[in-house]
């Protein structure tokens, strides 16, 4: 049986070390650039050849991530990249762009590639779809639910989430942080738009609501479902969490170590009430088994790290703090009092006799300076416990088990050979006399072969075959340390070629100045005939009045079923439609495919897109117009800044109000649409543009604008 790997993040060399150490089967982690994790330290390329040569040295398998959306100006400096990291040995990287991908399997076939998250695949059709251009691993929509899940495991290696944040909108389909802030998250830079405050209204005004936080969730706690998740025939468990701790990496990856070998050994694995209290302690926003289970994903107090409950205040005044504690405290512990939100460090630590301590057991009265002005008799939690972090960091140096073999015969050169099971070192040395007095003991072997110091192995069985001879205990050190630096190199050893040339062909076709228009209704659709060289609408019947009229059918952003169509005119906006329709219907892809380069536009006709939507988070068009021809870019109109598969109110006609004052409708239905509070509005925009409605009345007067 083939056991599941655990992959764990990795955002400098200390939590890269954590990881290894408290049992990890792979990480993954990102380098200086073209990650979509612009924000952590992450490695620069010295570095990250040290990350490859350490993983394979303790067995780790290492992903890079290359996981945002590429410009047509990066294609050459990304694909050289991706060279650099084939060459130093990395086992995959983790790709978002799909005109990228095909590109680096035609360039560099043995180059390992996954499908990042980002791609939404959701469905057997864009799994097929990204086999097909020589994808090996998919890393699942975090919106699959065990089902789903279930019935996608057969096709490629699938991974899926297991612990850490959440993203709200399905991941790849969130334009908030690019459009709002000109942080696009698509290209690893998300200014965490759901994480600040909002407020609701409908029709009548405000809507009263439990916490301002609408759109932040919990954190993904699967650990007491791993038994499930293993059932299902998953290839990979993947950890969150690249900008988070060393000690928060290495609790959580020791935790899910130890939950996988139990599944294995007794099918049954249980997470404890110490291991769940401790997860909390090092971060949490409240659990949650997400849409695994269909659970709540939301936790609409706080965007922030709520720690575990520490106690309540039962006494207050200016100078002191009074703690009930139903927690033991230790100086130097990160505490949080839950009314205020307002956090400490304890630095001096008082029991109820104003003595000072380094701990306060529970049940006891903790006294602490009232240096934050806390005026009310709050609860309190943890938010750092101090001597949990220095418990993590314990954990002992990795030792590799191998096997050592001796043949140490009269007459014959002395034979050492060290093996990992996979591969094996030897040397042959002096040729052994007889003993004259004292021959060699199998106890003096022993020692001098099978104590390693700083190298990292450790003996499993030591063979001898030997004769009553002299071995002289210097040429044991010396083997032993010549024989420990070749299995080193062996287990790092990295033998890749790669060379190619990368040149792209200016495509001297120009598209015609066409105008297409997406509608809401029969009657913007009537009034767009007269302006739009196409026209797109989410209502099938309305579609299959018009369709004479060059209208387009606007299939689900997100889709789980596919109807039979054929010869039918579609706007597809995911690539499981694309891969399952393109080759029998006239097919536009959206804008939510993302494209950003003319290589994704090729790729893309080449499965039978008549005509391609750029990404609006495109700065510069003419920069793929060169290459490619048969491309719309949107011009106008409210743009779908985030897909959620459900949020906590249904009622109709809502909206968001953030602290600037602007305001974004949402549309209710199978799934949730969050549109920008304001039309996108570009002018000079040559070939196909599109405009978007929305509630406009006078298209007249938009198209002359």
């Amino acid at each position: 049986m083939r056991k599941v790997e655990l992959l764990s993040p990795a955002g400098n060399m200390e939590t890269l070390m954590a990881a290894i150490k408290n049992g990890c089967d792979a990480v993954y982690l990102g380098g200086k650039a073209f990650g979509a994790r612009a924000f952590a330290k992450n490695f620069d390329n010295e570095e990250l050849k040290e990350a490859v040569r350490i993983c394979h040295l303790y067995g780790v398998k290492i992903y890079v991530t290359a996981n945002i959306l590429v410009y047509e100006n990066e294609i050459s400096e990304f694909i050289q990249y991706l060279k650099f990291l084939y060459l130093i040995g990395v086992d995959a990287v983790i790709m978002q762009d799909l005109g990228m991908i095909s590109l680096v399997k035609k360039l560099i076939p043995d180059l390992e590639v996954h499908a990042s998250t980002q791609i939404n695949s959701h469905n057997k059709e864009s799994i097929d779809f990204l086999k097909s251009i020589g994808v090996s691993r998919v890393v699942l929509a975090r919106e699959m639910d065990e089902d789903e899940i279930r019935d996608l495991s057969n096709i490629l290696e699938i991974e899926v989430f297991v612990h850490g944040a959440l993203c709200v909108s399905y991941s790849g389909n969130c334009l908030f942080s690019s459009l709002n802030g000109g942080r696009s998250g698509n290209r690893g830079m998300c200014a965490g738009s759901c994480r600040l405050p909002y407020d609701l209204y409908d029709d009548k005004g405000k809507v009263e609501t439990d916490g301002k936080y609408l759109l932040s969730t919990k954190d993904l706690f699967l650990a007491d479902h791993i038994k499930e998740l293993l059932d299902l025939n998953v290839s990979s468990l993947k950890i969150e969490g690249r900008m988070k701790s060393p000690e928060y990496v290495g609790y959580v990856t020791k935790v899910y170590r130890r939950l996988i070998d139990e599944y294995y050994k007794n099918g049954n694995p249980q997470i404890t009430k110490d291991e769940i209290i401790n997860l909390k302690k090092l971060f949490n926003r409240s659990f949650t088994s997400g849409y695994f289970l269909h659970d709540d994903i939301y936790n609409i107090k706080t965007p922030n790290h709520i720690g575990y409950p520490l106690g309540k205040i039962i006494k207050i005044d200016k100078n002191k703090i009074y703690i009930k504690l139903s927690d033991d405290l230790y100086q130097e512990d990160g505490i949080r009092f839950n009314g205020s939100s307002k956090g400490m460090i304890v630095n001096k630590l008082y029991d109820d006799k104003g003595l000072l301590k380094n701990k306060i057991d529970k049940g006891m009265i903790a006294v602490l300076d009232n240096k934050l002005g806390i005026k009310d008799k709050e609860s309190v939690n943890k938010t750092i416990d101090s001597k949990l972090t220095k418990e993590i960091n314990k954990v002992s140096d990795l030792k590799i088990p191998i096997d050592i073999k001796v043949t140490a015969k009269a007459f014959e050169p002395l034979k050492v050979s060290f093996s990992d099971g996979k591969h094996i070192v030897s040397l042959e040395s002096i040729t052994l006399d007889k003993a004259l007095n004292k021959p060699t003991s199998l106890n003096d072997i022993k020692d001098k072969l099978c104590s390693f110091g700083d190298f990292p192995f450790k003996v499993n069985e030591l063979t001898c075959d030997l004769d009553d001879v002299f071995i002289p205990m210097k040429f044991l050190k010396e083997i032993k340390r010549n024989l420990a630096n070749k299995l080193i190199s062996k287990r790092c050893e990295v033998n890749r070629e790669a060379t190619f040339k990368y040149d792209k062909e200016i495509d001297s076709v120009k598209d015609i100045n066409n105008l297409s228009i997406l509608v809401r209704n029969e009657n913007q659709l009537k009034e767009a005939l007269e302006y739009a060289y196409r026209i797109y609408t989410e209502d099938f019947e309305l579609y299959k009045k018009y369709k004479e009229n060059n209208v387009y059918f606007k299939l689900p952003r997100i889709m789980h079923n596919f109807p039979e169509y054929e010869n039918e005119n579609l706007l597809i906006s995911e690539i499981g439609g694309i891969f399952k329709y393109a080759k029998n219907n006239h097919v536009i892809s959206d804008y939510p495919v993302n494209v950003t380069n003319s290589e994704t536009v090729s790729l893309l006709q080449k499965y039978g897109c008549e005509i391609v939507t750029l990404s609006p988070e495109i700065k510069d068009y003419s920069l793929i117009d060169k290459y490619v021809h048969n491309t719309e870019k949107i011009i106008y109109g409210r743009l779908d800044l985030m897909i959620l598969k459900d949020f906590y109110d249904k009622d109709d006609n809502i909206k968001l109000k953030n602290s600037m004052g602007n305001y974004f409708p949402i549309i209710q239905g199978d799934y949730i649409t969050i549109l920008h509070h304001e039309n996108l509005n570009i002018k000079d925009i040559s070939g196909n543009s599109r405009i978007i409605l929305f509630n406009e009345k006078d298209l007249k007067n938009i198209i002359k604008k």
